[in-house]
């Protein structure tokens, strides 16, 4: 079981967005595959997975280009065992050119709480560091950030 379940309300909604959000901070892969099922379907950018394993190797690869990675996530929609979520992150290549990633995902979760289906759609945008303006997670009572456009 991995609270909170479906259907989901309001805040349970959002409950699963920031729990999302804060394992997808800690950057470790074997962490965040625990959120989903062992045969969880992935699309992320043009890239298809299937299973936690193959999910492990794809966040391995992903944090070990993306430095600095620092993620938000907001909750924009939701229906009984499904979430639409926005989001933008913010990271380095070895360059120290810094990108803004903006993003969509759409989740559907089993009845224990584990997300089963994952598809995301993401485009990078360089910005100077100097634009920057996610610099790590937020802390537990951060709840007024929300997502600008640009």
């Amino acid at each position: 079981m991995r609270p909170p379940l479906p259907p989901f309300d309001l805040e349970s909604a959002k409950a699963k967005v920031r729990a999302a959000e804060n394992a997808w901070n800690t950057r470790d892969p074997e962490k965040v595959a625990q959120a989903y099922t062992e045969d969880s379907v992935w699309r992320n950018r043009d890239e298809f997975m299937t299973g936690r394993a193959e999910i492990v190797d794809f966040l391995k690869r992903k944090w070990a280009t993306e430095n600095g990675y620092a993620l938000r996530k907001e909750l924009w929609d939701f229906r009984e065992n499904r979430i639409a979520v926005r989001f933008q992150y913010e990271w380095h290549d070895e360059n120290n050119q810094w990108y803004r990633s903006y993003g969509n995902e759409l989740w559907e979760f089993s009845p224990e709480g584990l997300m089963s289906r994952r598809e995301a759609s993401i485009n990078d945008t360089p910005i100077e560091e100097a634009e920057r303006r996610i610099f790590g997670p937020r802390g537990p009572e951060d709840d007024s950030w929300e997502l600008p456009i640009r």
